[in-house]
């Protein structure tokens, strides 16, 4: 084992906001792991380009493995400008991608970002495609970054990431779970479209709306809600459940932003706060952790049951970004990063696929 790792991470999310690259140290001592990201940046996607992977879906397959390529070599571009510009060392790239398709009931979840084009591009070693082996395996393929949560930030009891989907882990009976628990930033920027904004700033509109509760019902009805664990979303659940009722309502932006806002944090509160025991305390990162107004509502409906600790911004911004490239690290040492407590397949596995430049 090495004695200490220098990672870049990848990630790319389905909120669509742009390519995170978070370059990172990893060790070990006394056992236990530990880590600091040394230098971060998001690479914001133009109009065009996001709109591009905005329609992955509707692609034809040869379209979708052209995009798979050019967005692969895309990424490799970024990651060794980023990399000369700041003189880095660096062990390997460790990458998410970008996810098209998440459909479990089909055995199905899908990665653009070409490894070996995103190799020769960066002119770096890559570890990427994490989540095709668990699926392969009978598991839900997602979510991946509780095994982060219970290395990485073990001081805490949840960990409840606010990206395009809500997701937590914590340990149950010793064992860590994990799953998506509703849309987020997801839903609050498709409601904002008509407005030309990509994102509710502090959730100031969201808090001079008010509830409509007829949309609210119909929100909290989806069968997804009262399904067993383990589960996960795509944007094909999305797309088909949750759109058409946001495309029906007749509320203001406004109201249709406060709802959903109660919404997602009731969803947060319905999975999370039974499983609490005295003193809890939940991290909170992504997007939506600068939603001022989302997390004020998460903490009204969790009352004291767990407390909701927002750490500084770079791990707010950059977390999966830094489980991503901590994967890398274990797939490297051959040890597990994909937990089948999470997932559901059949065992846990030390996954992730090789390439190297050439």
């Amino acid at each position: 084992m090495k004695e200490t790792y220098h990672v870049l991470g990848l990630m790319s999310g389905t909120s669509l906001d742009g390519l995170d690259m978070a370059y990172c140290s990893f060790w070990k001592e006394n056992g236990q792991w530990g880590f600091s990201l040394n230098k971060a940046t998001c690479i914001e996607y133009n109009p065009e380009f996001q709109e591009k992977l905005k329609r992955a879906i509707e692609l034809s397959a040869l379209d979708l493995l052209l995009l798979n390529n050019e967005f692969g070599q895309w990424m490799g571009e970024q990651a060794k400008i980023f990399i000369d510009r700041n003189q880095l060392e660096v062990d390997f790239i460790s990458s998410h991608g970008h996810t098209v398709f998440h459909q479990i009931d089909k055995r199905l979840t899908y990665q653009i970002g070409a490894g070996q084009a995103l190799a020769n591009a960066a002119d770096q070693k890559v570890i990427c495609d994490f989540r095709t082996l668990d699926v392969a395996l009978g598991g839900q393929g997602a979510p991946l970054v509780p095994i982060g949560d219970g290395l990485l930030f073990s001081d805490y009891d949840f960990c409840l990431n606010l990206g395009g989907i809500s997701n937590a882990s914590f340990r149950i009976d010793g064992m860590r779970t994990a799953f998506d628990i509703s849309p987020a930033n997801m839903l609050l920027s498709y409601i904002l479209k008509s407005t030309g904004k990509t994102f509710d700033d502090g959730g100031v509109m969201a808090r001079s709306g008010k509830i409509d509760q007829p949309f609210l019902n119909a929100l909290n009805a989806l069968a997804f809600y009262k399904k067993p664990l383990p589960k996960s979303l795509g944007y094909e659940w999305f797309r088909d459940e949750m759109m058409p009722l946001i495309d029906g309502s007749e509320a203001s932006v406004e109201d249709q932003l406060h709802t959903a806002v109660h919404h997602i944090a009731f969803q947060i509160s319905e999975s999370l706060k039974s499983n609490a025991q005295a003193g809890a305390k939940m991290l909170v990162t992504g997007g939506g952790a600068k939603n001022l107004f989302l997390v004020e509502m998460i903490q009204h409906y969790l009352g004291s049951s767990i407390k909701v600790v927002i750490p500084e911004t770079s791990v707010i911004d950059f977390k999966e970004a830094i489980v991503f490239a901590f994967m890398g690290v274990l797939r490297s040492e051959g040890e597990i990063n994909c937990l089948s407590s999470v997932t559901g397949a059949s065992k846990s596995s030390s996954s992730g696929v090789i390439y190297h430049p050439w």
